[in-house]
This record gives structure tokens, C-alpha cells and sequence, in this order.
């Protein structure tokens, strides 16, 4: 897969979402690849990162290709995260 295809199908689809693509970590040798959609009116939810999600896949076919993809938004580092579920 080469990277400019996947920025132009990730930003086209977060576009129809109202959400742009901040971030594309590209790791072509592992074939892992993650979205960072931001939105600037309002909040990215599941359903934007869902549908660029999608749209990737159908753009690239997975048995074709062979990749791992993960489409998520700016927000709290993971360990933030951790630390705010252990306090629930």
C-alpha cells in the first residue's frame, strides 16, 4: 500500500465526517497503519472514526494488501487513559 493513496481515501472519507486526518502513522516494513482524525467544531465520536475505518477497508483489500489499521482521535495519552480508569 503506498502512503499517498491511503492519505488521499483516509482524508476524502474523514472529510464526509467533518473531520480531517491530523496524523497518518505509516509503518509500510510491519504493515500497521493508524488514523488520527481531529475535528474542529466539536468532538471526533465512534461513528466518524467507523466510517474512515470503513472506507479504508474498502478501498484496500485486507487479503490483498495484509495490514493492521486503527482509526482513533486527539485526545488523552494512553496512559492518562489507564490512570482515569483505575480512579472509576
Amino acid at each position: 500500500m503506498k502512503r499517498e493513496e491511503l492519505q488521499e481515501v483516509a482524508s476524502a472519507a474523514a472529510a464526509r465526517r467533518g473531520c480531517t486526518l491530523g496524523e497518518l502513522l505509516f509503518n509500510d516494513d510491519e504493515n500497521i497503519f493508524e488514523l488520527v482524525l481531529d475535528k474542529e467544531n466539536g468532538a471526533v465520536d465512534l461513528e466518524d472514526c467507523e466510517y474512515v475505518h470503513r472506507a479504508v477497508l474498502a478501498a484496500f483489500d485486507r487479503d490483498i494488501e495484509d495490514y493492521a489499521l486503527t482509526v482513533g482521535s486527539r485526545g488523552i495519552g494512553a496512559e492518562e487513559a489507564d490512570e482515569l480508569l483505575k480512579t472509576m
